[in-house]
């Protein structure tokens, strides 16, 4: 059971955990509070962490599964399962596609903050305080580099010291803390949640302000849901159980420092009150700390990148992409190359666009609070639609303080949170664009009905000489036959011996792999149906071996979709740029025989 707490801390933690390095000192910088305000400000990082972290996600979001898979996917999952009503089921959709989106956009800007700032500490170093930022920078850049180019390569072994790291992370901040805090001993009276809110009505104006910068603190909280079918919610919630009090000593501790030493830095706050306890020796290993733990966050976050990806192509609501397996014991530890390089490209553009990690966090937590704000949605929906009271009351309660965060974030679009949109709406754009194309192409291909097409068939194979071994042909389902089908059949003249449906179900759980022999549709024409977990990676060769099948050919078809519409066009360029469905689920490739279709659209 510790075990699975220690990697929990090391795959789902890391981004909460690098929070402390920036968050209260952006605040500070941009509030200028007074003593009572700063009470005020630890009280309302404290609650937020206990409210959207604890409450939300570790309690009542991971409550809401599918065989322990959890995510805004299976959240739009459960959802849909709830009810028949077709415009609330599209809403459904388009909250995941927002969800999705924004997580997506989440993932540039995190790495880039989180690495930023553990570079920066480097001024606190004797002899480096005057350290210029284009060398902060560039030390950034060549993390950053090193790190994308490590995911091809895989993480698989390297992660299992991030579980010890990220505990000694924690209990090292976490004392760090408790030394400013036994110095100030008044601070905990922060704890009532009394003083976030007379800082809120007595300082409107700061409190909106501060708002913003707080839920910074909150940041990485989603992951604690969305990580929880690799570790399971006990893991998750047994390491939250001790991360949660580190974090809230390091930060009380950090209000501490900057209430007794009046002279300090207020961008450094993190920094200087781990300087003044450990001094000049023993600063140096931790600054190397802190760079690790900013490392394993990014990688946390790419991973997850990966996995969300993987989720929406398998729920087949993104284009396919090329993916790759970094480990032959995980099938969950995956590499999607395009993923990858866009968002070092993006992390790489952050550091020169916003030049040090305090503009960074005026233009950071804007995704992360519209994240939230629909998972809140999710969570009312489903318990209202559940009819539990209790929770649903909960989650009104939940959704109004999700609402009054991203109201807030608001404030930031004009200081830079507008690329966290600009980078969510490529995903978003992609997603909508896909799925409009998919159903229309689907609607514009002639389909022959299957009883039509069974008389043909049989006709067909009791008159003509067949080619020796089997064929497989992939069909969405018997209801309609694709037109690559019959007009293999039927224009071209190709008939084997033995002519196979292959048919690729997506269940509405995560995992778990089931191939069905359906045995004899009419002589010389069979049925095999793979229904397959959305999280699943499938090996079609072994499944089709395991239920007898040893196909000579794969036929399956290639639409070419001639249009005058740009929109369409850039659909035809977006299905010509991905993998073919064949090349996505890796049929072997001497086997193939693509059979071209045009659509007009």
């Amino acid at each position: 059971m510790l075990k699975n707490a220690l990697r929990a801390m090391g795959a789902v933690f890391g981004d909460i955990g690098t929070s402390p390095l920036y968050t209260f000192s952006v605040i500070v910088l941009l509030t200028k509070p007074t003593q009572k305000e700063i009470f005020g400000i630890v009280s309302l990082i404290v609650w937020t962490l206990i409210i959207l972290v604890t409450v939300q996600y570790a309690w009542f979001a991971m409550n809401l599964s599918i065989k322990g898979e959890g995510g805004t996917v299976v959240l739009g999952e459960i959802a849909k399962s709830l009810t028949k009503n077709q415009k609330l089921r599209k809403l459904y959709r388009i909250l995941v596609f927002l969800g999705l989106g924004f997580l997506l956009g989440d993932g540039v800007i995190t790495p880039a903050i989180t690495i930023l700032s553990s570079a920066e500490g480097v001024r606190l170093i004797p002899g480096f305080e005057n350290t210029p930022q284009f060398e902060i920078i560039l030390i950034a850049l060549i993390i950053t580099i090193g790190l994308f180019l490590l995911q091809p390569k895989g993480t698989g072994k390297i992660g299992e010291y991030f579980g010890p790291v990220m505990f000694l992370w924690f209990t090292s901040i976490g004392l760090i803390g408790f030394y400013h805090v036994i110095h100030y001993p008044s601070v905990l009276y922060a704890l009532s949640p009394h003083h976030a809110v007379e800082f809120l009505i007595n300082n409107p104006l700061k409190g909106f302000i501060a708002l913003s910068e707080v839920l910074l603190a909150a940041t990485g909280g989603e992951a604690l849901y969305a990580d929880m079918g690799h570790l399971g919610s006990v893991a998750i919630r047994q390491a939250w159980v001790y991360v949660f009090p580190m974090l809230v000593l390091n930060y009380m501790g950090q209000a501490s420092f900057l209430l007794r030493e009046t002279s300090s830095k207020e961008q450094a706050v993190f920094f200087e009150s781990a300087h003044a306890m450990l001094g000049d020796t023993l600063y140096i290993p931790f600054l190397i700390l802190v760079i690790v733990a900013g490392v394993i966050a990014s990688q946390a976050l790419i991973s997850g990148a990966f996995s969300i990806v993987f989720q929406a192509i398998n729920v087949r609501i993104a284009p396919l992409l090329n993916i790759k397996h970094t480990s032959t014991e995980l099938s969950t530890q995956i590499y999607i190359p395009a993923v990858n390089w866009a968002l070092m490209v993006g992390v790489i553009f952050m550091y020169f666009n916003f030049k040090t990690s305090d503009n960074m966090a005026s233009a950071y937590g804007f995704a992360v609070s519209a994240v939230m704000t629909i998972t809140g949605l999710f969570l009312t929906f489903i318990h209202f639609l559940k009819r539990e009271v209790f929770y649903f009351v909960g989650s009104v309660f939940l959704l109004f303080v999700d609402i009054a965060f991203f109201l807030s974030n608001f404030y930031k679009i004009p200081h830079g949170a507008y690329w966290s949109v600009i980078f969510a709406t490529v995903p978003i754009s992609i997603m909508i664009l896909y799925t409009a194309g998919q159903s229309k192409l689907y609607r514009k291909m002639s389909f022959t009905p299957f009883k039509e097409f069974v008389l043909k068939f049989e006709q067909l194979y009791a008159q003509n000489p067949k080619i020796k071994g089997t064929a497989i042909f992939l069909i969405r389902d018997l209801k309609s036959i694709p037109p690559y089908v019959t007009q293999t059949f039927f224009e071209h003249g190709i008939l084997y011996e033995d002519n196979v449906f292959l048919s690729l179900v997506k269940k509405e759980e995560p995992f778990g792999v089931s191939t069905f022999l359906k045995g004899s549709i009419t002589p010389g024409l069979r049925l095999v149906e793979i229904r397959y977990g959305y999280m699943e990676v499938l090996d079609i060769d072994k499944e089709l071996k395991a239920v007898g099948i040893y196909e000579r050919t794969i036929f399956y078809g290639v639409e070419y979709i001639y249009t005058d519409k740009f929109l369409w066009k850039l659909f035809s360029f977006l299905k010509r740029a991905t993998p073919s469905f064949v090349e996505f689920y890796r049929f072997p490739h001497g086997k193939l025989h693509g059979v071209a279709v045009r659509v007009e659209f």
